[in-house]
């Protein structure tokens, strides 16, 4: 029997642990949409290397980890490219809206016991669920 809860139980834990060194090794929060906006918006230029190598490895980590460990990356996410942009968009608004997203508030903020971040994890988990709720079984969009 496939155990795939491992692959998510470690793959939290390289996250987890990835927070910890970018914290202790550079003094500051690796919240991802941070790192990115700031090198879209030119906030982050005077730090853009560090910030191109982590969106570097945001892509080529799951490429390495698929090619090294043959593992079958099937995924459930819609082949509708309006309902990609659209959850792009909105995941992209409530990030800046909450002033970061799920690895700054929920990774780094919640294992530092910031109540900003356990109170903004807790909103988008609820947000999530709104929206599976709503689009998948009240309008079967996906």
């Amino acid at each position: 029997m496939e155990q795939s809860y491992i692959y998510g139980l470690v793959g939290g834990l390289v996250i987890g642990l990835a927070g910890a060194i970018y914290l202790l090794g550079n003094g500051r929060i690796m919240g991802a949409s941070g790192i990115i906006g700031g090198l879209v918006d030119g906030s982050g230029l005077s730090e853009w290397r560090d910030r191109a190598l982590f969106v570097f490895g945001l892509i080529a980590a799951p490429w390495v980890a698929v090619k090294v460990m043959s593992l079958d990356a099937q995924t459930n996410i819609t082949s509708d490219p309006v309902i990609l942009i659209a959850a792009g968009i909105l995941v992209g608004f409530g990030a800046r809206l909450a002033n970061g997203c799920t690895s700054g508030h929920g990774v780094c903020g919640i294992s530092r016991l910031s109540l900003r971040g356990i109170a903004a994890t807790g909103f988008y988990l609820f947000a999530g669920g709104v929206s599976v709720l709503l689009f998948k079984h009240l309008l079967g969009v996906i």
